[in-house]
């Protein structure tokens, strides 16, 4: 029974996840929430454990939401699989499409709207990970603000997050 939750769970998160990764935190959690796979303060271990890996954050999280809900390598390839369908089928849709579509004002119509939903939904995604869990300290504030300034003068992401962690473990131990 929990295969198909998290099949029927990842597909419709795959399905209606526009925007990327980040994008679709919100839907994730709202899933977890239901079946009650998980606590919160797993699923912010997720997404941190998700963002340092190799790969696509929403394909990661499916993975060990995957494993973590069914307790085996399976669930995790049934929420990975569950997941990544959605875009394979639509990807082919539309690339079909497009190729004939191309220039038409009502599909460029629709990619220009679909721009502020994704905005909106990574804002979501940052609000979601501000909660009694992840309180946030000054500690963190001076971390967060040593990141902001590090991507603005354009430092390597690789560099700013091992400097995080050096930081992290000099503040909170």
């Amino acid at each position: 029974m929990v295969y198909l939750q998290l099949f029927i769970a990842f597909f419709k998160i795959g399905l209606f996840g526009f925007g990327g990764g980040y994008a679709i935190l919100s839907l994730i959690q709202h899933e977890i929430e239901r079946y009650g796979w998980m606590s919160q303060q797993e699923f912010t271990d997720i997404i941190a454990i998700s963002q340092m890996t190799p790969g696509p954050i929403g394909i990661n999280s499916a993975t060990y939401v995957g494993y973590t809900a069914s307790g085996s390598v399976l669930g995790s390839v049934v929420a990975t699989f569950a997941i990544v369908l959605p875009s394979f089928i639509i990807m082919l849709i539309l690339c079909k499409l497009y190729l004939r579509l191309r220039g038409n004002i009502y599909i460029e119509g629709a990619f220009v709207g679909l721009r502020p939903v994704v905005v909106g939904l990574i804002g979501a995604a940052a609000l979601l990970l501000m909660n009694k869990e992840n309180f946030i300290d000054y500690k963190s504030f001076l971390l967060f603000g040593g990141v902001l300034v590090g991507s603005y003068f354009k430092v390597h992401p690789i560099l700013l997050i091992i400097a995080a962690g050096i930081a992290g473990l000099f503040l909170y131990s």
